[in-house]
């Protein structure tokens, strides 16, 4: 049902045929990994505040043990698609008793020393088509398919790190980060717009701006992520090892179930690494502290609800936000 027979590119070639086709979704990925206008660090970095204490340094790097690599084994889904290993975590679970030291003992070492063989970075991208009739390559959401055993080190690394990320992202922010709930900020989004509805008499008015970043996950450039992770004080040793685990990927896409020619990307986070949610949430800091900067420096003015509730300039859903600001000038704005 979902075989993919042909497709177009963006100039409008249409490719048939599966070689045609699998050169077509290749070169897409290709370009969506590759690349383009660097950000400004220099603009953003030096507003963002060391905010990783000596003691989250240590919970960070701690020796692995055993019990925290079984967690985060029996945290996995048991029945997720395999990748390029052809196994599902539910074989390492359920037959734990025959591979488990073996297991125990490579994956120690890797995290420990920071080095993994590149093989257990090969990951399958599947193609998740988004409407009945997918005609071009962005109609397909690319999910990816990763080894076990990369999965259950990138789950352990994830599990230490999500412990300190609420004392390092800030509070405008409300997904991915334990304790915080994005219905939180969906509750304070309605009160400011109901704040807005309401201010009809004033001689100011107020906007909202809802920004949503296409192809989120897949833009993130590595050297700003690796620049930010050092900016907000985290260990040398710590980057390295995180950069480690996503830049030294290749990737192969599955298409009509035959796998195509391997490719390195430039750039990008994979869908369903379970590091990339907390990554890709350093690298939105950098849009909240650039925001912050333009509220504290008087440009913009955010919205308060009441008299003394706090001022309110973004609220930030993972890859969604919502800015307010304050409208000078009611008629030119009208």
């Amino acid at each position: 049902m979902n075989t993919i027979r042909r497709l177009n590119d963006a100039a409008g070639r249409v490719y048939t045929g599966q070689q045609e086709v699998t050169s077509c979704l290749v070169e897409s990925m290709k370009g969506l990994f590759a690349k383009g206008n660097r950000v400004e660090e220099s603009r953003i970095l030096p507003l963002v505040t060391p905010r990783v204490t000596s003691d989250m340094k240590q919970i960070l790097l701690a020796p692995f043990t055993e019990e925290e690599i079984w967690f985060a084994l029996k945290c996995m889904g048991s029945n997720k698609a395999p990748g390029p290993d052809g196994m599902s975590a539910r074989f390492f679970q359920k037959h734990c008793h025959i591979v488990g030291q073996t297991v125990l003992s490579e994956l120690r070492g890797y995290l420990e020393v920071g080095e993994f063989p590149m093989m257990l970075n090969k990951t399958l991208i599947a193609l998740i088509p988004k409407k009945n009739k997918p005609s071009t390559p962005t109609d397909f959401r690319p999910i990816s398919l990763c080894n076990v055993l990369y999965k259950i080190m990138s789950k352990v690394l994830a599990n230490r790190l999500k412990q300190l990320l609420n004392m390092v992202i800030g509070e405008q922010q409300s997904a991915f980060i334990p304790g915080r709930f994005i219905t939180d900020n969906i509750l304070i989004a309605f009160e400011c717009f109901h704040t807005i509805k309401q201010k009809t008499r004033a001689k100011t008015g107020f906007m909202a701006a809802k920004l949503d970043i296409s192809k989120a996950y897949d833009r993130v450039e590595w050297d700003f992520l690796e620049a930010m992770m050092l900016k907000f004080g985290f260990a040398e040793r710590w980057v390295r090892m995180i950069m480690k685990c996503i830049t030294t990927v290749t990737y192969s896409i599955l298409v009509n179930g035959h796998r195509s020619e391997e490719f390195q990307p430039e750039m990008g986070l994979r869908q369903g690494n379970p590091l990339s949610p907390y990554l890709f949430l350093f690298c939105v800091e950098g849009l909240a502290t650039l925001l912050t900067n333009v509220v504290n420096s008087g440009k913009i003015h955010g919205l308060k609800t009441s008299a003394r509730g706090p001022i309110i300039s973004h609220l930030l859903f993972a890859d969604d936000s919502v800015l307010f600001t304050k409208i000078l000038h009611r008629k030119a704005a009208n």
